[in-house]
């Protein structure tokens, strides 16, 4: 199915079928007159006595924006941004086109320090269950408007080409927000077990993926798959998270939810002293 097609499709059907409405229509006009279509074919067919119709196929190649019928897309958060300033602090679900071929739907915060994030993962009130499977955590689960993980094929399909930062924002029990920055964030597909490179910290929360029990070349664990350096598995030990354990870490943004503050590392923590959050979110972004 060509890139686009359907949506072209949608957008005649409610131009003619659903709201005849003139600006509208001039906007399809418009874009139709406008867009970088590719042909692809033609049909000739001769009527006697004297007549010629001739009928083309065309598509869109990937990644192509509709600017000026309110769609836009690219190949992240940060592309969109890019693209149609206009989206700047219009936070929300983007359809995003990471290999130039499949559609993926994620949350963008297009505010935060500039804007342009791809938000991956977002915690806040243990409304949804993060002990899951590594087939559950490869596709993703959650809502993007709630409580999600994005999937870790998805993950390693927009950190797939080394040019992402990773910007972690949490929130305490006391109110506080701190943030923790990487300059290069990415994973490895799941042939390399989604194998973390994470460098370049920089924030105010303290640096407890790198600086502290080094995470950095870690592949990723569920309860299923036991890919840490620990004697046993970091991630079924009380039935808590997922993570790029070592043996096993002094953070684990997937570990159980927990309502009200104490310092456990079987829950949402950062740091030695293992402080759970109330609220985590980690986003990452094309480096300018």
């Amino acid at each position: 199915m060509d890139f686009l097609n359907p949506l072209v499709i949608l957008l005649i059907g409610n131009v003619y079928g659903f709201h005849p409405h003139h600006s509208v229509k001039d906007q399809i006009s418009n874009y139709l007159k406008a867009a970088p279509w590719d042909h692809v074919k033609s049909f000739a067919k001769i009527k006697t006595p004297i007549s010629l119709d001739i009928t083309s196929n065309y598509k869109l190649p990937a990644g192509t924006i509709l600017n000026g019928i309110n769609v836009v897309t690219g190949k992240n958060c940060a592309d969109i941004l890019g693209r149609k300033p206009s989206t700047k602090s219009k936070d929300g679900i983007y359809t995003v086109y990471p290999d130039n071929k499949n559609p993926v739907r994620v949350y963008c915060d297009m505010t935060t320090d500039g804007g342009g994030w791809t938000v991956i993962q977002n915690r806040y009130d243990g409304s949804t269950n993060f002990y899951r499977n590594w087939n559950e955590y490869k596709k993703g689960f959650g809502n993007l408007y709630q409580e999600f993980w994005l999937g870790n094929d998805n993950i390693h399909a927009l950190t797939r080409n080394g040019d992402q930062e990773l910007r972690i924002e949490m929130t305490k029990f006391s109110g506080s927000k701190v943030y923790a920055k990487y300059s290069r964030f990415s994973i490895g597909d799941e042939s390399k077990k989604y194998k973390l490179s994470i460098s370049g910290y920089s924030g105010t929360a303290g640096d407890y993926i790198i600086g502290s029990h080094n995470l950095n070349g870690m592949a990723f664990t569920t309860k299923d798959k036991d890919n840490d350096n620990n004697g046993s598995n970091c991630a079924s030990k009380h039935k808590h998270g997922a993570w790029w354990y070592n043996s096993c870490a002094y953070s684990d943004l997937n570990g159980r939810y927990t309502h009200k503050q104490i310092s456990s590392k079987f829950h949402l923590h950062w740091g030695t002293s293992r402080e759970n959050m109330k609220t985590s979110r980690m986003m990452i972004r094309t480096k300018s």
